[in-house]
């Protein structure tokens, strides 16, 4: 008798045990992880991400690990990137993580890159993910350069884009990758998107505004800040 409740003792703790594990190891997993900060593109707002935000919480993210904002894309990415910073600065405070993982779309490629090469932000940024970024320009972007900044300095050659990538364009010890679309009308040429030292991965023919959209491009994403 007494050798069957050690035996059904040892069964229930074998049980208990294996039901505590996957609680254990989500915990450990949301310990070690960087929150994530979303950047939208020209023309967009932080509804922008509401498909990869909900995509992240399925995959067992918290909301209070997820950060997206609006911005005014008219204004000049230098003037955005001062707005980045704040935002980061106000992540790390609320978390008391040490460093965040930036996602971006298009546009916003190019504002968190100056935040990072200009204002110090390799020190706070772990992992960097781009969607379609426009790192060397498009020349689609002459129809709206005479009305915004923001455009004026997407445009193939501008003054803006050639400081922005002199020298090194992936600096720091921060991981970059970029994701791009070999039929991204909105870039001109497609392989405008590709960053020099980053992981550059083709993801196939999806068009410029579901890059941040896609499952696909989401879960290559994740993996990536993972």
């Amino acid at each position: 008798m007494a050798r069957r409740t050690r035996i059904a003792g040892t069964v229930l703790a074998t049980a208990l045990a294996s039901l505590c594990l996957p609680l254990f190891t989500s915990t450990a997993e949301a310990a070690t992880r960087n929150p994530v900060v979303f950047v939208h593109g020209l023309s967009s707002s932080s509804s922008s991400w509401d498909d990869w935000i909900a995509d992240f919480k399925a995959d067992g993210y918290q909301a209070s690990e997820l950060f997206s904002w609006s911005y005014d894309w008219g204004q000049s990415n230098a003037t955005t990137a001062q707005q980045l910073s704040a935002k980061i600065q106000s992540v790390l405070s609320q978390t008391g993580a040490s460093k965040v993982d930036l996602v971006v779309h298009s546009m916003g490629a190019l504002n968190s890159r100056y935040y990072l090469k200009n204002l110090g932000g390799t020190a706070h940024v772990d992992d960097f993910a781009s969607a379609a970024g426009v790192h060397h320009g498009t020349t689609t972007a002459g129809w709206c350069g005479w009305l915004y900044t923001s455009c004026r300095e997407m445009n193939t050659g501008s003054a803006f884009l050639t400081s922005l990538n002199s020298g090194d364009e992936t600096p720091g010890s921060v991981s970059y990758a970029s994701y791009w679309s070999n039929c991204d009308d909105a870039l001109t040429p497609d392989t405008t998107a590709i960053l020099n030292g980053a992981t550059n991965v083709e993801v196939g023919c999806v068009s410029h505004n579901e890059m941040n959209n896609d499952h696909g491009v989401y879960e290559r994403v994740r993996d990536f800040i993972a």
